[in-house]
């Protein structure tokens, strides 16, 4: 018998062992499922609200193990239902070098956009970002993956999600409601400062979630399998939700925020190509996107150039399985 036969076997098995009466497990405290949790969402009568729809992309563009250049871009839509009212985008390149610094290895940071004057130092932080929060050590813990030093290339992550957050927190005063694409929890260091800079009326959705049940099963599924017809919200804890935002969706998400929001995403969550998914969401991720086509246009911008020979020797090193996979 084909091991793939074995795998698919075993993997039954372990699904249909998950429990229907399971706890979840988050911040690393248990809480019971409860389907008197589930409460119904319904459109609301009252007058449509303006909400700020805010997400990011990135790509690494030149990639060795001493130096990285990325691009990222961030984006901001403020819609009234179908309308927009307001559209913001930001983008720069972010070059990453490594450095001894306390008898190890830190990763700093320089941003170069045509927003702003590099020439003029105080218009950076005012612009977008402090370039010292970048200023970060390889051995991270909120950027390592295992016992090795973390690679170069995740500051990048890290200058996008904080971007992102102050982009929003830019926005929000034009809006009556804040929707960013993830969570609101901190992941990076020196996260925190950005974070508090968003307003109350700040939510968030997530497409994906590292949660689990006590079982091993994953709470967006379990909940789906579990909860009643239509559109609801399940509150786990104060500000932390599940919700399926359509009857038909296949996708539960992770919400965190006021539940005064959720009935009015509902009309913005009809869209076929994510259904269930709000729309404003959907626009601003199109408006933040890195395409492969933008992405290789840049990288050979920067290889062309005659002058950046020395820099390209480097990428040998480095771009090898690139070359092997024909990237």
């Amino acid at each position: 018998m084909h091991p793939l036969t074995h795998l698919t076997t075993a993997l039954h098995e372990k699904i249909s062992s998950f429990s229907t009466t399971d706890h979840f497990l988050l911040n690393n405290h248990a809480f019971s499922f409860d389907k008197k949790l589930f409460q119904p969402l319904i459109f609301s009568s009252s007058p449509t609200p303006t909400i700020a729809f805010i997400d990011g992309g990135q790509a690494e563009l030149i990639v060795a193990g001493n130096f990285c250049v990325s691009f990222i871009r961030v984006a901001a839509l403020i819609m009234q239902g179908e309308k927009k009212i307001l559209q913001e985008k930001k983008e720069f390149f972010l070059l990453t070098t490594a450095k001894s610094h306390k008898e190890e290895i830190w990763y700093e940071s320089k941003i170069f956009s045509e927003q702003i004057d590099i020439s003029v130092p105080t218009n950076q932080d005012s612009f977008f970002l402090n370039e010292q929060d970048l200023f970060v050590s390889s051995q991270d813990p909120s950027l390592k993956s295992g016992t090795e030093r973390a690679p170069i290339t995740r500051v990048a992550g890290m200058a996008r999600r904080f971007a992102e957050l102050f982009l929003a927190a830019q926005v929000a005063k034009n809006a009556d409601f804040l929707l960013l694409d993830g969570t609101l929890e901190k992941t990076y260091s020196q996260e925190e400062k950005y974070l508090q800079q968003l307003p109350k009326n700040s939510n968030a959705l997530a497409k994906s979630s590292s949660l689990f049940t006590t079982s091993g099963n994953g709470p967006s599924l379990f909940l789906q399998q579990n909860g009643p017809s239509g559109c609801w919200n399940y509150q786990v804890k104060e500000n932390i939700s599940f919700v399926k935002l359509h009857e038909k969706a296949k996708h539960v998400f992770r919400f965190e925020g006021t539940p005064e929001l959720l009935p009015f995403l509902l009309p913005g969550c009809t869209d076929a190509t994510f259904l269930g998914y709000p729309y404003g969401l959907i626009l601003a991720d199109q408006l933040a996107r890195v395409s492969n086509e933008e992405k290789k246009s840049l990288q050979m911008r920067f290889m062309l150039d005659k002058e950046n020979k020395d820099i390209l020797e480097y990428l040998t090193t480095s771009n090898a399985h690139d070359i092997l996979d024909g990237k």
